[in-house]
């Protein structure tokens, strides 16, 4: 034997796999929000998330016997720590799901280690469409957008009103790239054209070089495949550019209502954005808003309500499985309707998509907005089967041919 080494027998191995997996049967349901806890994606979920889960956590009740245990953690953006956090959570700590993960950088890199681990991953944040395409995981979930609904809802609207040539202002990193592809494919498929692009890097402070190729594209359209405050400061950047005046529109992609707030109404008004979610579209969204703001200070975004959403589904399906093992798990959330406050009689299917309706919202004028965060107006309803990309045209490797 060498001096300093310990070897495991293969016998050794094996019970230490069996006391690992006993670990993960044992105990009360553990889930993880992880995500951008501190940069320019924390408005978006951050600490909200956090306390939509345990809303989710608190409404459902005991769950195999006891209360659901929440625990969080910031990726920073970055996939090695978004990986590694997972696998840490997954292995050591007894986290049965992990939910959240906006950045799909990150997302691509924690469905890798949760199809590895055969845990559960419920996507809230990320927008990648390769998460229920080349990517898919039998254990994970896309549970309220992607790149090809913000593309189809938000592109085809803007294309069928006149805007058929394109320029990309657009995030260098697999979201911003999957935003561009699945746009450019709408825009192209209308008759339109894209006159170019340009790549960004993430959480960018000074977009004035990129604008000005924007704006010397002639382009009707800058569509901006960003987000959070890159979004924000790139329409804050091109109004000192003049480009309204110019006469070229922006298409923000990918918004969110704290976007929208950064921003003011004088910047965003007449903004066209798709959403799977708005506080105050009915009294259900209206008093899930309330309950959330009171603990927050405002009203939450998709992502947010997504999260508790997804949690409240996945202990609903653990209770009727009766188990934790995430195999029967899944079959009881794919064969479970999804019904809460933003969805209704959702599915999710074999790829990992849940099925729900999208929303076309415009940004109101100030003078149409009668109260704090009353922004939007509702333009157009898009059914499930019309806004995410149909099942046999995704390269999902779970999806049977034929």
């Amino acid at each position: 034997m060498m001096q300093g080494k310990t070897f495991l027998t293969a016998a050794a191995m094996v019970a230490l796999g069996a006391v690992s997996a006993l670990a993960q049967s044992a105990g009360p349901v553990k889930i993880g929000v992880l995500n951008d806890m501190s940069s320019l994606y924390a408005d978006i979920g951050g600490k909200g998330s956090v306390v939509a889960a345990e809303m989710a956590v608190d409404d459902a009740g005991p769950v195999l016997g006891a209360k659901a245990l929440i625990v969080s953690a910031d990726h920073q953006n970055k996939p090695d720590i978004g990986s590694s956090i997972a696998r840490q959570w997954y292995d050591q700590d007894g986290v049965d799901a992990i939910t959240d993960v906006p950045t799909s950088s990150v997302a691509l890199a924690v469905n890798e280690v949760a199809r590895e681990k055969k845990r559960i991953a419920l996507f809230t944040g990320p927008a990648s469409s390769d998460l229920t395409g080349p990517k898919c995981n039998a254990y994970a979930a896309a549970w309220v957008y992607d790149t090809y609904s913000l593309a189809h809802v938000t592109g085809s609207a803007v294309v069928r009103s006149g805007g058929d040539t394109w320029f990309f202002i657009t995030a260098d990193y697999a979201f911003g790239h999957a935003l561009e592809r699945d746009t450019a494919d709408v825009v192209k498929a209308a008759g339109g054209t894209v006159l170019g692009d340009v790549q960004v890097p993430l959480n960018t402070a000074d977009f004035s070089s990129y604008l000005l190729q924007a704006q010397a594209s002639k382009a009707k359209i800058i569509g901006l495949a960003n987000a959070g405050g890159d979004t924000i400061n790139s329409i804050k950047q091109g109004a000192e550019f003049g480009i309204a005046e110019g006469g070229q529109k922006f298409a923000a992609l990918l918004v969110f209502i704290t976007d929208v707030n950064s921003l003011g109404l004088k910047a965003a008004q007449g903004l066209q954005l798709t959403s799977p979610f708005y506080w105050d579209q009915n009294d259900e969204t209206r008093a899930f808003s309330k309950r959330f703001a009171d603990k927050v200070g405002h009203p939450p975004t998709f992502d947010q309500a997504g999260v508790y959403s997804a949690v409240t589904h996945y202990l609903k399906a653990v209770k009727a499985a009766g188990t934790k093992d995430p195999d029967k798990v899944m079959a009881e959330m794919r064969a479970l309707p999804i019904n809460d406050f933003m969805t209704k009689n959702g599915k999710l299917r074999e790829d990992g998509r849940v099925i729900r309706d999208m929303y076309l919202f415009e940004v109101k004028k100030p003078a149409e907005s009668k109260a704090p965060w009353d922004y939007y107006k509702l333009i157009q309803t898009v059914p499930g089967d019309q806004a995410y990309r149909p099942l046999d045209k995704g390269d999902c490797p779970l999806v049977k041919k034929g």
